[in-house]
């Protein structure tokens, strides 16, 4: 996996696991500085996190302070950027979207990793689902970091 300035994770909203990713990865030690953030693929306006992603989140000592949802921009597709979506239909939207995506690094973040399922939305489901999400992500983003880290 070559060297990025920046990794940025893409869900629909921006508001659940996109930010828990971002959250969740921020807790890693990364052998170089890379920025991590996150974007939603449908912001109409900036949106505060989950309750739920939120309160799963510290539950597991992870603050996430002050975390806006924003819209996914074509500036995003820069070379130097590594594009993580949640599921394959939303790197099918990039790609479809965005001109740019074709020279950009996009990727689904299971596949990535060697993982068989795709990261499930909780929205709407119970504090419990949300919970299976948060584990996911940290199991997932543990692996990615591992790969990070081997270059």
């Amino acid at each position: 996996m070559k060297k990025y300035d920046k990794i940025i994770f893409v869900c629909d909203s921006g508001t659940t696991r996109a930010p828990m990713a971002e959250a969740i990865m921020k807790e890693y030690t990364i052998k170089y500085p890379v920025e991590i953030e996150s974007r939603g693929l449908v912001v109409l306006f900036p949106e505060p996190l989950n309750q739920k992603a939120e309160a799963v989140l510290i539950s597991n000592g992870i603050s996430a302070e002050n975390q806006m949802s924003r819209q996914f921009a074509v500036e995003d597709l820069a070379l130097e950027n590594l594009i993580i979506t949640m599921e394959s239909g939303q790197k099918q939207k990039i790609m479809e979207e965005y001109k740019d995506a074709v020279q950009a690094d996009v990727e689904v973040l299971t596949e990535l990793t060697g993982d068989e399922l795709e990261i499930i939305n909780p929205y709407g489901g119970s504090l419990q689902s949300y919970g299976l999400c948060y584990e996911t992500l940290n199991k997932t983003i543990r692996k990615l970091v591992n790969l990070i880290n081997e270059k």
